[in-house]
């Protein structure tokens, strides 16, 4: 067994559906690919997106914007985050959803983790009391969602404003409630790793009409924001108008076609990644010194990536491991490596932030791995990849 090879590759995505190419091409077609270049009276494909992404979620409220990113910054520029603030965030995350918080002068004020690679709701409660903070940027990472119920408890008792970074909980939920519909607002990612694939883009959900006429017009709606369907009623607008800057984001015609045929997909997609899920679960479970994330029954889960710890391995040992499993094609991201790759850092490498002392998020990450599950590959594959990894972490126990 020892000299088997996976053969996958772990960033192929699956093409772009017939009806998704199909709709592209009429836009194309007609040469209105910018959002608000509409015929009269016509709704256009990203006006179309917002409604269908609102009914999905549940939400009164959608708008469709450049990226995930771009969605988190609008968001917190919408809540009157600015310079000098303070938000409260996930140590253990990705550095865009800082970075959003630093791009307007603010500061992130990171929060512990887990070794079920959640938020810890006992720091947060803390760090609300004395953080000075509004704003709570909640990163549901890798598809890990915390008991939500205690969170909201926490914060609506501080007075905190909840944002969600949903980039890898498209689809999920807690007790039933959708990834994104907790908080005062929601952000979500089209690209291409994420759950709809339109190489980049945003989507941003709220309740609330007035931090969503703020959004609207902070994405660049100039004055016509009236042709929006998934929006709040013109009235919202005329107290705002005329004091929200434009901060064009926009998402356009051309990538609003590719999404809108991929929503009704979702569930099968969801199924088919679970499994995916579930078969590496299984092929890792008895594998010694290997540590599983437990997800709990409340959470109705994403598996479009995995993780485990290797708790009191050594640096040298788990980069050993990389090693190993990549020359048997497995490719492992590590998250306590010093120096960040690719899309893997840890808040050490965040220096637009203020150094923060977080030894438990520390801990975890020393021992975190991480790999993609593409729906190009298959359970076989997954149940593959799973008999690598315990064979190559056995040998390095032996």
């Amino acid at each position: 067994m020892t000299d088997t090879v996976f053969t996958g590759n772990f960033t192929q995505q699956e093409p772009i559906d017939e009806a998704a190419i199909a709709a592209a091409v009429a836009v194309l077609r007609s040469g209105r690919l910018h959002r608000y270049n509409v015929a009269p009276g016509e709704i256009g494909e990203t006006a179309a997106l917002e409604v269908a992404f609102a009914a999905f979620t549940g939400a009164k409220y959608c708008l469709a914007v450049a990226s995930g990113g771009y969605a988190m910054g609008c968001a917190l520029r919408a809540a009157g985050v600015g310079p000098g603030d303070r938000v409260l965030t996930n140590a253990f995350t990705l550095a865009p959803v800082p970075g959003a918080i630093a791009a307007l002068g603010a500061a992130p004020v990171f929060v512990e983790t887990t070794e079920d690679l959640v938020i810890d709701l006992e720091d947060l409660e803390a760090k609300a009391k004395t953080a000075g903070a509004r704003v709570l940027l909640l990163s549901h990472m890798r598809g890990h969602i915390c008991d939500m119920d205690r969170l909201m408890q926490i914060a609506t008792a501080a007075g905190l404003l909840v944002i969600e970074d949903c980039a890898h909980t498209m689809g999920a939920s807690w007790r039933g409630v959708p990834s994104g519909r907790h908080g005062a607002v929601g952000c979500y990612s089209t690209q291409t790793y994420k759950h709809m694939n339109s190489g980049e883009g945003g989507l941003i959900v709220s309740d609330d009409p007035v931090l969503m006429a703020k959004m609207i017009l902070l994405s660049g709606s100039y004055m016509l924001y009236a042709r929006h369907a998934a929006a709040p009623p013109p009235e919202v607008f005329e107290g705002l108008k005329y004091d929200t800057p434009n901060v064009s984001g926009r998402m356009d015609n051309l990538r609003a076609a590719i999404l809108r045929p991929q929503i009704p997909v979702l569930p099968d997609r969801i199924g088919r990644w679970n499994a995916l899920y579930r078969a590496l679960e299984a092929g890792l479970f008895a594998t010694p010194g290997l540590r599983l994330i437990e997800r709990p029954q409340a959470e109705a889960f994403v598996g479009s990536s995995f993780q485990f710890l290797l708790p009191g391995w050594s640096g040298d040992r788990i980069l050993s491991l990389v090693k190993t499993c990549a020359a048997r094609g497995v490719e492992l991201k590590w998250f306590g490596a010093a120096e960040p790759v690719a899309f893997t850092s840890r808040h050490q490498s965040w220096r637009f932030a203020p150094a923060q002392a977080l030894p438990r998020t520390d801990a975890v990450l020393a021992g975190l791995l991480d790999l993609r599950l593409p729906l190009t590959f298959c359970e076989a594959d997954a149940a593959l990849i799973a008999r690598i990894v315990d064979d190559e972490v056995r040998g390095l126990q032996r």
